[in-house]
């Protein structure tokens, strides 16, 4: 890092080996190293490339003034904290370029107080890290599912009352076509129930709860019904402090989650799910409004043995109407995005293709005093 830290940049990680400041400026992702006064001390190419600027002009200058958080706000909570911070689809003013859309990493250096460094993914390359979605996805969906289920639930009873008083007036002779349609009738209205939970966007009340009751409810109801065939693992951390949660929001997002990995594990010869919780140190993200950052420490994580989500929708996978299922509606991604958020969580996908799993990690945050 030209000798910013001496101590550690001189180092060779072996013999003939590069340094990590030659290290860093390999890295494709735009980095920064930031001192405790908030000035940048140096710069990868990415970081030239992306800011639009020489590194000349970027070391020396200050990290707020390069980097501007456009929510208003904001800026003390991310450039003020020694703490890790994660700020997801936020948009900056990123040196000479125009507003973009990026996640921004701060991680601080270790033995080196105040020191941090920063890195910036910009969409094409943040989506494909965790593969979550925007919140515009389920707000997208808002308008559309208010305005069908105003135009078709309410002709749905009217279809369905005729069939019922067909079958009376007949005698019962076409049962079997009424019934029919009844039943198709009701699996539409179902569906309809469904897109109805993005007609609104108002705050869920929240409260301190124990996650573990309301994580057991629906993995009981996952194992009476539609993964009672796969073996259900539990790793719970049992030193979790209450996490500030809705509860009926927290069990709905359980088990959308546990009936998405079910379905994915439908032709595995030794289906599995594993539900985990543990208390991430340091972990926070960006809040919208200008609120500032928030720490969401309560990890929940289900995680099975399944084939993964295909490369095509990896990128659109929280969005509603969003599906590799042939019966799927692609709503109960969606759906657990939603909630999550209203939680003032975050909810994200990742693959290890090594140990052939795929995991739907929730952050949420915890009961402060």
């Amino acid at each position: 890092m030209n000798g910013i830290l001496p101590s550690v940049s001189s180092h060779r990680m072996q013999q003939d080996g590069p340094t990590l400041g030659e290290q860093m400026t390999a890295l494709p992702v735009a980095t920064l190293v930031v001192r405790p006064d908030n000035s940048i001390a140096d710069a990868n190419v990415r970081a030239e490339t992306l800011l639009n600027m020489a590194r000349s002009a970027i070391v020396g200058s200050d990290v707020a003034r390069t980097i501007r958080i456009a929510q208003a706000g904001a800026r003390f909570d991310i450039w003020h904290s020694n703490k890790p911070l994660a700020a997801y689809d936020i948009k900056v003013h990123a040196g000479r370029t125009a507003e973009m859309e990026v996640d921004l990493m701060i991680a601080p250096i270790v033995d080196h107080d105040g020191w941090r460094i920063v890195s910036l993914h910009t969409q094409s390359q943040a989506s494909p890290i965790g593969h979550r979605g925007t919140p515009g996805g389920a707000r997208s969906a808002m308008g559309a599912a208010a305005i069908l289920a105003h135009e078709i639930k309410n002709p749905l009873s009217g279809i369905r009352g005729a069939a019922q008083l067909l079958e009376s007036g007949n005698g019962g002779r076409d049962s079997a076509l009424t019934q029919l349609i009844c039943n198709e009738v009701d699996r539409i209205a179902a569906l309809i129930d469904r897109m109805q939970d993005f007609t609104t966007d108002r705050t869920l009340e929240c409260h301190g709860g124990n996650i573990y009751p309301l994580i057991d409810r629906a993995a009981n109801i996952a194992a009476a019904g539609f993964a009672k065939h796969i073996k259900i693992i539990k790793r719970y951390d049992p030193s979790l402090p209450y996490a500030n949660i809705n509860d009926d929001a927290l069990v709905q997002v359980m088990i959308n989650l546990l009936k998405n990995a079910a379905e994915a594990l439908e032709h595995v010869e030794k289906p599995r799910i594993r539900v985990e919780t543990a208390f991430r140190h340091g972990v926070s993200v960006l809040v919208g409004g200008g609120k500032g950052s928030a720490v969401l420490p309560i990890e929940i994580v289900v995680v099975d043995n399944g084939p993964g989500v295909p490369e095509h929708i990896l990128d659109h996978l929280f969005n509603p109407f969003i599906t590799n299922k042939r019966d799927g509606q692609g709503l109960g991604l969606a759906l657990v995005d939603k909630l999550v958020r209203d939680m003032n969580g975050f909810v994200q996908y990742a693959r290890d293709v090594e140990a052939g799993e795929s995991t739907f990690r929730i952050l949420l945050p915890m009961v402060i005093g």
